[in-house]
C-alpha cells in the first residue's frame, strides 16, 4: 500500500489525482487544478458541527458529525469516494489540515469499501503554503522579460509561441483590457494563484530559468497579479511589440468581436440568446470606461458600436466594427500606451514586429544573448 505523503512537489509535478474532502464552500474559495470535491460534510452539516465544537468541544462535535452523516447519506458518500479511488488508484485525498476529516474518509473507505487510500499530510493548508512559497522563490530566483506594446499588437500571440512564457491572461481567463472579459467566468483569486505557481513549478523543473510574460496591470479582470510578481514587473526589462493600426484593428476585430461572439453563442447553445449576451457585454465594456472617455466621445463611440452590433445581428457582417475600434485605439488607448512607453523607455531591450520579437526572445531564452 502507498503511504500518506507530504511530498507536495511531486504531487503537483505529476498532476496526481486528488480528492478534496472539504465542504463545498471551502472548495469554492480556493482549490487546485483538476482536483475533485467529494466532501465529507455539506456546508450546512459543517456549520452545525463547527457550532457544536465551539459550544461543547471536540467529542460532542464528532458525535454530531456521525449522526448527521449516517445511513444512506453515509453509504452514498463512501460510494463516491470509492469510485474515485478505483478510477484513480494513484491518487490521494485531503481535507483542510490533513486531520480528522481526511482520517475519517480513510477509515470509512477501508472499513466499508475495503480500499486503503492515502492522504496528503498537512492537507490543503500545507499544499497552498507550498505553492505560495514556490511562487515567491520563483520570483526571487528567476529572470523575467515583459512584452509591451500598443493595444492589439498581438502580445498574447507572442506568449503562445514561446516555451518559456507564463500566460497570465490565460490563467486568469481574461484578456486584460476593458473589453477583456470572456463568456466564461474567471477563476477565484486563489485558484489563479495556485495555477500560476504550478505552471512556474513545472517549467522550472524542465530547466526554465528565464520567463516571458505580458506586461500587465495589477488587475487582470478581477484576478490580482501576486504582489511579489507585480512588484518585480515594475523593474523587469521589456521588449516592445509593434504593428500597424490596420493590423491591430483586424486583430481586435477577430479576438474581441468575431471570436468573443462565437464564445457566447457556444456558451448559450443558441445563436440568438448568445448574440444578445454578447451585445450586452460589448455595451457594458464601453460603458465601463465612460468617465475616462468623456461624455461626447463616449456617445460618439457608442453610436458607432450600436450601428455595428445592429448590422452584425441583422446580416452577420462585422465590417462596421472597424470604425469604433480604430477610433478607440487612436483616441484612447494609443495616447495612454505612448505615455507608458516613454516612462519605461530605459527598460526596453528590443522593439520590432511580431516575428522579430519572437526570434529575439527565443534567442535570449537559449542563452545566446
Amino acid at each position: 500500500m502507498r503511504g500518506d505523503t507530504q511530498d507536495y512537489r511531486s504531487l503537483f509535478l505529476s498532476a496526481a489525482p486528488m480528492m478534496d474532502t472539504r465542504a463545498p464552500v471551502e472548495f469554492s474559495k480556493g482549490a487546485f487544478p483538476g482536483v475533485i470535491n467529494l466532501p465529507l460534510m455539506t456546508d450546512i452539516e459543517r456549520q452545525k458541527v463547527g457550532t457544536c465544537y465551539k459550544q461543547h468541544g471536540q467529542a460532542a462535535a464528532i458525535e454530531l458529525g456521525h449522526r448527521l452523516v449516517c445511513g444512506k447519506t453515509r453509504d452514498a458518500r463512501i460510494e463516491a469516494w470509492a469510485a474515485f479511488a478505483r478510477q484513480h488508484p494513484d491518487g490521494y485525498l485531503y481535507c483542510f489540515r490533513g486531520g480528522l476529516r481526511s482520517q475519517i474518509v480513510q477509515q470509512w473507505l477501508k472499513s466499508d469499501a475495503g480500499i486503503e487510500y492515502p492522504r496528503v499530510t498537512g492537507g490543503y493548508k500545507a499544499l497552498r503554503g507550498f505553492l505560495v512559497d514556490t511562487l515567491e522563490r520563483g520570483v526571487a530566483e528567476c529572470r523575467f522579460v515583459l512584452i509591451g506594446g500598443l493595444t492589439g499588437t498581438g502580445k498574447t500571440e507572442v506568449v503562445a509561441q514561446l516555451e518559456n512564457s507564463l500566460d497570465l491572461e490565460g490563467l486568469a481567463n481574461h484578456r486584460g483590457s476593458s473589453f477583456g472579459k470572456r463568456a466564461s467566468a474567471q477563476p477565484a483569486q486563489i485558484d489563479f494563484e495556485n495555477a500560476l505557481a504550478i505552471r512556474m513549478l513545472q517549467m522550472r523543473d524542465q530547466g526554465v530559468a528565464r520567463f516571458v510574460m505580458e506586461d500587465e496591470a495589477r488587475l487582470i479582470g478581477r484576478c490580482s497579479v501576486p504582489l511579489p510578481l507585480h512588484q518585480g514587473m515594475q523593474e523587469y526589462p521589456l521588449v516592445w511589440l509593434e504593428d500597424s493600426l490596420e493590423g491591430r484593428v483586424e486583430r481586435i476585430l477577430r479576438d474581441y468581436v468575431v471570436d468573443l461572439c462565437a464564445e457566447f453563442v457556444a456558451a448559450y447553445r443558441d445563436s440568438e440568446t448568445g448574440f444578445t449576451a454578447f451585445d450586452e457585454r460589448m455595451r457594458q465594456s464601453l460603458g465601463g470606461i465612460n468617465r475616462r472617455l468623456g461624455g461626447e466621445r463616449y456617445q460618439r463611440l457608442m453610436t458607432l458600436l450600436d450601428q455595428a452590433l445592429s448590422a452584425q445581428r441583422q446580416t452577420g457582417s462585422v465590417e462596421l466594427h472597424r470604425a469604433w475600434i480604430a477610433a478607440l485605439l487612436e483616441e484612447y488607448y494609443d495616447p495612454m500606451y505612448a505615455y507608458q512607453r516613454q516612462s519605461k523607455a530605459e527598460r526596453i531591450l528590443f522593439a520590432g514586429p511580431q516575428a522579430e520579437v519572437v526570434d529575439y526572445l527565443r534567442e535570449q531564452a537559449s542563452g545566446r544573448m
